[in-house]
């Protein structure tokens, strides 16, 4: 909080964050579940930039699946639920 004589307590705020998405195109966006770049700039109070994000998104294939990667990872699940059984089934047994 800041005080200038004979004014009441006024609340010093930072500068609000800068955001920047860029979109799968290359195009500057302004939704965020278009973007697959982006960058977040944070400013201290006197405006001097504090903290720097950058995130970006690729996509890519995996040549040796055969199926999607979400199809892969539902076998993966249906796998170990199947080995969980099994083991379930080993120790109820024994």
């Amino acid at each position: 909080m800041a005080r200038v004589d004979g004014e009441p307590l006024v609340p010093v705020s930072a500068p609000a964050p800068t955001l920047a998405y860029t979109d799968a195109e290359g195009r500057a966006t302004d939704d965020p579940a278009a973007a697959v770049h982006g960058e977040l700039v944070e400013y201290d109070a006197d405006g001097i930039a504090r903290r720097r994000t950058r995130f970006f998104l690729t996509e890519r294939e995996l040549p040796w699946l055969p199926v999607s990667e979400p199809a892969f990872l539902l076998w993966v699940l249906a796998l170990l639920m199947l080995v969980w059984v099994g083991i379930g089934v080993v120790l109820y047994l024994t």
